[in-house]
């Protein structure tokens, strides 16, 4: 599946974009953070947020084995950076992320004005292949994050990542 770049609409705004080394590096992070949910018994969703000077300002896996399945790193990010970051700064601030933001994420990260959101793999990957694995799909519909956000500016996913991925969520998901 080819890097896109989508705003506005939901649709391809621009022709497909290569994400950047850097880009790939803080997905790297982000695959690390859900190998590390899921070894502790979670989900396999990490998330960091970046100040456009490239500062990694907080970090965060899910955590939704408790019980409270709204603990999820992109939801954790929006409340943090609302009560940490300016206006402007949250603007210009990057979320990366393991799997692109569900719809509470991504009404989160748009309802408290961050910027850009770079993913390792898509809502539509994922929901094939829970069909694959014959798992149920999730309860809240996988709408792209343009659709819940349609001003946010989004990249992804890394197709380099899908292998990685599908491991990790085949190892939670898988009936």
């Amino acid at each position: 599946m080819p890097c896109h770049r989508l705003i506005a609409t939901g649709a391809a705004y621009t022709p497909p974009v290569a994400i950047s080394d850097d880009d790939l590096t803080r997905l790297g992070r982000c695959v690390e953070l859900a190998r590390t949910a899921l070894d502790d018994g979670d989900e396999p969703f990490g998330s960091i947020l970046v100040t456009a000077d490239g500062r990694t300002l907080f970090e965060d896996r899910n955590r939704v084995s408790g019980g409270d399945a709204t603990r999820h790193p992109e939801f954790a990010i929006a409340r943090w950076a609302a009560e940490n970051l300016t206006t402007p700064d949250r603007a210009e601030a990057t979320v990366y992320t393991s799997g692109e933001h569900c719809a509470m994420c991504a009404a989160a990260h748009a309802w408290v004005g961050l910027g850009r959101i770079v993913y390792a793999t898509s809502s539509a990957q994922l929901t094939e292949w829970l069909a694959e694995w014959g798992a149920p799909p999730p309860p809240v519909a996988t709408l792209p994050i343009t659709t819940v956000a349609p001003g946010t500016v989004v990249d992804g996913p890394a197709p380099g990542y899908a292998d990685t991925m599908k491991s990790l969520y085949e190892a939670r998901f898988r009936p």
